[in-house]
């Protein structure tokens, strides 16, 4: 009768230690939607990995911003393309450095929306922006990229074709952080 007891609590034990293994990059993502609805800064200071995003925020704005050129005909035969392509990098390098903060953060949970850094505006601040954001139709998806990756994607019902995808990435057993983010602009034909 023991043995049994034992076996059974241990296959418990470990269902319970995979369950709460499996679910907790949702209450991550949970928490980091709470903090960004309700403008938490601190918060938002916990549950991102600024560097980490910031690196991923060069490299998505990056190949937007190839493509953007590569696809615009007015810059491909003004001979400017490939001088873009050399100054880019290195002014959306600062550009990002700078533009990647907790209000940032907020505003592209609840607005679905990369920064754009070539916006001199800095996001609005305090409870009245916190509502306007909130206002907005945001459609969000969560599901596992791999066993180290969790996406919450972001689209705005009022541009479908447009999606954002905040990636988490486990830190640890169980605690995840904000990362990186996928841009996921649709090609318009």
């Amino acid at each position: 009768m023991n043995r049994k007891l034992l076996t059974g609590i241990a296959v418990a034990a470990v269902i319970a230690v995979v369950g709460v293994w499996a679910v907790a990059p949702v209450f991550a993502a949970q928490a980091l939607v709470r903090a960004a609805k309700a403008g938490d800064a601190d918060k938002l200071e916990q549950l991102v990995d600024f560097p980490a995003l910031r690196t991923s925020m060069k490299d998505e704005l990056g190949r937007e911003l190839a493509r953007r050129i590569r696809n615009d005909p007015r810059v491909a035969d003004s001979g400017l393309g490939g001088l873009g392509y050399v100054l880019a990098p290195m002014v959306l390098s600062g550009a990002v450095d700078t533009l990647i903060t907790p209000e940032v953060v907020a505003q592209m949970v609840t607005t679905a929306e990369a920064p754009d850094p070539t916006d001199d505006e800095t996001p609005e601040r305090g409870p009245d922006a916190a509502d306007r954001r909130n206002d907005r139709d945001i459609h969000q998806s969560w599901g596992y990229r791999n066993l180290d990756q969790f996406a919450v994607t972001l689209t705005d019902r009022d541009q479908p074709d447009q999606h954002l995808a905040l990636i988490m990435e486990r830190r640890g057993l169980f605690s995840w952080k904000l990362a990186a983010v996928d841009l996921q602009a649709e090609e318009r034909a």
